[in-house]
This record gives structure tokens, sequence and C-alpha cells, in this order.
């Protein structure tokens, strides 16, 4: 691996713009990630779940990827490449290869509750690519959980270089530093990213900057730099909205906000359906608000 760590800094999980027939709007996808570069951001991650992949087509999720490294060059592009099998997921990497990535983000096997061995072969398979994989621990939506201890060994092993962190557990953090020092740790979830940033985290994995990008980085950077006397006041009034990246509702929400602040958010593909009266209120209430305090 080279020096180069396209996953550190501030990545956002895109969220994909769609056309009133729900059709994926690349030429606003494009625009998208380079308003977020033009705004501070380090990078974006296409095709994860905020980017709806589950309810691409084969060739929309391609292009998707082709549109991101477009706008922003491929060393800002760790495209997602969670699939239900290994062979797949291994092809979604070499797609982004192809089209100029430097790095992959993983889900471990998530079709039933993978086993250990299960989850080592998959990050295996991958891996044989030769490109960086990120592996991506969220055992609330696929509930496998890559502890730090199964961590370590993937890391050991050279299959994984960085861990983006969802299991909200800030604990893990410490243990994970323990026993794989060289793994970087990436703020997996928006309404952990002071307590994760403290413990040394070397990026974020994003969904609120969507919106709201410059005051994200503003935080991102106070928080990694220890600069509490910015960061905790930042984070005060940003965690109304950075807490709606841990709920079910998590696209929507996100979506709604860009639309509040005047970028395109839209709607969502089935089998998302859109926010109900008090979610939306709740939404709309704290976006107000940081729009209000001078946020952006």
């Amino acid at each position: 691996m080279t020096d180069h760590r396209p996953w550190r800094g501030v990545l956002v999980a895109t969220a994909l713009p769609l056309d009133d027939d729900l059709s994926v709007d690349h030429d606003r996808y494009f625009e998208h990630c380079a308003w977020l570069v033009e705004n501070g951001c380090d990078g974006v991650v296409p095709n994860g779940s905020l980017g709806e992949y589950q309810v691409l087509t084969p060739e929309e999720r391609a292009r998707v990827v082709e549109t991101a490294v477009a706008a922003v060059g491929g060393e800002r592009v760790v495209p997602g490449v969670a699939a239900y099998g290994s062979t797949e997921a291994r092809r979604w990497t070499e797609q982004a290869a192809g089209a100029g990535c430097r790095a992959v983000m993983l889900l471990p096997p998530n079709a039933y509750r993978a086993d250990e061995r299960s989850v080592l072969a998959h990050y295996a398979e991958v891996a044989r690519t030769g490109l960086p994989v990120v592996a991506y621990n969220n055992p609330v939506d696929t509930k496998v959980d890559l502890v730090p201890e199964l961590l370590a060994r993937l890391h050991g092993e050279g299959y994984v270089h960085a861990v983006k962190e969802f299991s909200g557990d800030v604990r893990r953090a410490y243990r994970i530093a323990e026993l794989a020092p060289g793994l970087d740790l990436l703020i997996g979830a928006d309404d952990v990213l002071l307590e994760l940033a403290l413990a040394g985290a070397k990026g974020w994995v994003a969904g609120y900057p969507n919106a709201l990008p410059r005051s994200c980085v503003e935080l991102y950077r106070a928080a990694t730099g220890g600069d509490l006397a910015t960061a905790l006041p930042l984070y005060r009034q940003l965690h109304p909205l950075l807490r709606w990246d841990s709920r079910v509702e998590f696209v929507q929400a996100i979506k709604y906000s860009m639309d509040l602040v005047g970028r395109h958010g839209g709607a969502c593909r089935p089998p998302r359906v859109p926010l109900e009266g008090a979610q939306q209120a709740a939404v709309r209430a704290a976006t107000e608000q940081a729009v209000a305090a001078g946020l952006t």
C-alpha cells in the first residue's frame, strides 16, 4: 500500500439524486460530488446505503461510480462494493479499480449471520484484487459484528486497512487501537463524531455533509485537532440532525434536509417511504435551527 490513504478525512456517503420518475439524475449527482469537495470535503463514497445501492441496477451502480470519479477524481472516490456474494463484491471492486478508484468500502457477508471463517474468506476474496479495502462494521443492520478481535485478524492478514465503525460503542476505539494499531479508525455514525474523533479517528464517512458540508467539515477538523472550544458547541448545535444518521429513516431525513437548504434531496426508491408528519417536522425544525444559527 502507498502512503496515500484516500479514506482519511471527511468522506461523504453521498445521497443519490433521482428524477421525478425515480431514475438516477447523473448530471445532478456529478454536480453534487463536485460541490461537496468545493465546500471542504475530502472525498465521496458512492453506492453506500445512503446512496440506495441496494435498489440500483448493475448498470446504474457502475455509472454512479464513474460519475463520481469524473466529478472529483478517482483518488477522492471510495465506492461501496457490498454484495451478497464474495465473487460479486470482488467484481464491484474490479469495476472501481477500472474506473480509477484507489480504495473500496466493504460490508461483511450479510445474506445470513456469517461466522468468523466466512467473514475472513469474504474479505480475503476482495483483497485479492490488490485494491485497499475499508471494512464497514454495521452490526445493527447486517447482524454480523466485526468486533475488535476479528478486525485485528482481518488487518493482520492484510485484508483491510481501515474500518468504518458504526456499532455506536465508542469504547471499541481503544480496543481496536490496542489490537491493531495500524488499522485506521473511521467515524461511521454522525452522532458519535466527537467521541470517536477524540479517540483518534483518522476519517469520517459522513451523512449530514450532504446538506451542511462547511459546518460539518469545521466540526471534524476542530474535533480531530483537539479544539474543543470550537468543536463542542458546534457538535451540540448539529447533534439534533446528526442523530438521524443512526435511525432507520436516515436516507429520507438527510435528503429532506438537503431540500430545506436548497439542495436537491428528493424522493427515495421503494421500499423506502416518505417521512411521517412528526418525523418531517422534527427534521425541519432541526434544519431550520441550524440554518438560523449560520451553519452551512
